[in-house]
């Protein structure tokens, strides 16, 4: 009996009890789907969406909890995979809702559609909370599988056979390449898995400054720098935002993008503190090129995907000011901007969707005049894309009024002017596309807009498209005007995150140290 309940307190399997409620609800969808056939359409979206919702309750009830870890280690269900794993589990509810009516249009399985779409989000709220090489790799192959799977799910579509294609490729060498790195840092560290055992035990072995463990370094921000579409590793994003189906590419740009930034926190805080000056320069670079890269390029796209595209890798370079930091403010301005980026960026795309439904395009230019056929589409998209140029009062003017304050607080003058130009130019090509939309006159309009469609809501999987749109207008605007909750609630998560604490005291113990030996001097 003790030691029946000795094993069931190291394995503390509470801390994944989010992650069980999303494996129970896949099997749910798998087997009604089996059970019911193409009729389970009406009621399985919503019974994923129900699934997901009491993750997020889940997820709730497990704040503060006094045992976050569990499995041996293997898993950390710390505040800050709590507030990572809620963003993961909330945009694949959000594009579950945009989802519905594409695929049905597509007539293509939506069971399996859903299924693997909650895979991938099992993936990633795994990799959020993994403390271990072992889970951390499994979590990520089983996010980015997924991810391949559902970027060719339109099987009789030549562009999205091609993307999938590109980014298994390119995925799958990036895989190979983190995974050469978290090799060398299990040797490095004498057979360690765990991360904090790794990280005292390549401390105690060279000091943490030897050739292997920056080689290692290398290898594993270049896998992160993948799966978050950071410059240079960012090749695959374009052509796989255009030829994905739309809510695939609205789940990879804020739930992929979350996951990532989670890995990078907990991986390189916990075992590269001994190189924390070379991963810090490392992602000032990366932060540099996808700030100027990602806006610039952007300004020259005429598809809306792509430009969606190459804004995300802009977006990534601003939130990457905020890992650079180091601090508690650093840390919680990331998690906040993520916060509201997946509103801002879904509510986006959930635009897109709604626009190629009803025209069969993505052209920029085919948007002219839209407010006189769609005014609650435009009023949506014109949000949505004004709150991603960081326009006030919207949520994306304090999330990057947050990041460029944290990073002007650690001295980082440079990257924050940087960043500054790169919104200013990034509010161009956001208030082109609204421009486009609202200021057209009647005879200006594009082919597509005369032509549209009569707006009927009544049509299968609309009503869910028309709900996720609100719900992302309505976030959006009011997590600017209502932030001080949200920033509460971030701050919170790091301050409470035991790693992130002993890393900040540890650099402002060795600042003390350095400024009282130049004062020795």
């Amino acid at each position: 009996m003790d030691f029946s309940s000795n094993i069931a307190s190291q394995l503390n399997a509470e801390t994944i009890l989010p992650e069980g409620i999303v494996i129970i609800t896949l099997l749910f969808i798998l087997v009604g789907d089996l059970i019911f056939g193409r009729s389970s359409k009406t009621w399985l979206p919503y019974a994923a969406m129900l699934g997901l919702f009491a993750s997020l309750i889940a997820l709730c009830l497990a704040w503060d909890t006094a045992t976050p870890i569990g499995f041996l280690g293997s898993f950390n269900g710390d505040n800050l995979s709590i507030i990572f794993r809620a963003i993961i589990a909330l945009s694949t509810l959000v594009t579950i809702l945009m989802s519905v009516r594409y695929v049905e249009q597509t007539r293509t399985s939506l069971a399996e559609f859903i299924a693997i779409m909650l895979t991938s989000t099992l993936g990633g709220m795994f990799l959020c909370g993994a403390n271990e090489l072992v889970m951390i790799f499994i979590s990520l192959e089983m996010l980015s599988i997924s991810s391949y799977l559902m970027t060719g799910y339109m099987k009789r579509d030549p562009r999205s056979n091609e993307a999938a294609l590109k980014y298994l490729l390119i995925g799958a060498s990036s895989s190979a390449i983190f995974l050469y790195g978290v090799s060398l840092l299990y040797g490095l560290s004498g057979g360690e898995t765990n991360l904090n055992e790794i990280a005292t035990n390549i401390t105690n072995v060279s000091g943490g400054q030897s050739l292997g463990i920056l080689i290692a370094l290398v290898f594993v921000i270049a896998g992160i720098a993948f799966k978050i579409s950071a410059v240079p590793f960012h090749q695959w994003t374009p052509d796989v935002y255009e030829g994905s189906p739309t809510p695939v590419v609205a789940f990879l740009s804020v739930g992929s993008k979350a996951a990532g930034f989670a890995l990078a926190i907990r991986l390189l805080v916990t075992s590269f503190t001994a190189v924390e000056e070379q991963w810090h320069l490392i992602f000032t670079a990366l932060a540099i090129l996808s700030m100027l890269l990602g806006n610039i390029v952007a300004l020259t796209q005429t598809s809306m995907k792509r430009m969606l595209a190459y804004s995300s890798i802009g977006q990534a370079g601003f939130v990457m000011i905020g890992l650079v930091s180091g601090t508690n403010e650093g840390y919680s301005s990331m998690v906040f901007y993520l916060l509201i980026y997946l509103f801002m960026n879904l509510g986006a795309f959930t635009g897109v969707t709604l626009f190629s439904l009803r025209t069969g395009t993505d052209k920029i230019s085919e948007y002219a005049g839209l407010y006189q056929k769609d005014p609650l589409l435009t009023l949506g998209l014109s949000i949505c894309l004004l709150s991603l140029g960081g326009i006030p009062p919207l949520a994306g003017f304090f999330g990057k009024i947050y990041i460029f304050w944290a990073g002007w607080q650690a001295e980082l003058y440079g990257l924050v002017i940087l960043a500054l130009v790169a919104s200013v130019i990034s509010i161009y090509y956001y208030i082109r596309v609204v421009k486009m939309m609202v200021v057209k006159e009647p005879q200006e309009m594009s082919d597509a807009v005369k032509n549209y469609p009569e707006i009927c809501w009544n049509l299968s999987g609309m009503r869910p498209l028309q709900v996720g749109l609100v719900l992302s207008m309505i976030a959006t605007s009011l997590a600017g005007i209502l932030a001080n909750p949200l920033l509460t609630l971030v701050d919170n998560s790091v301050t409470s995150t035991p790693i992130l604490q002993s890393v900040i005291i540890h650099d402002q113990i060795s600042q003390l140290k350095t400024t009282a030996d130049l004062a020795n001097q």
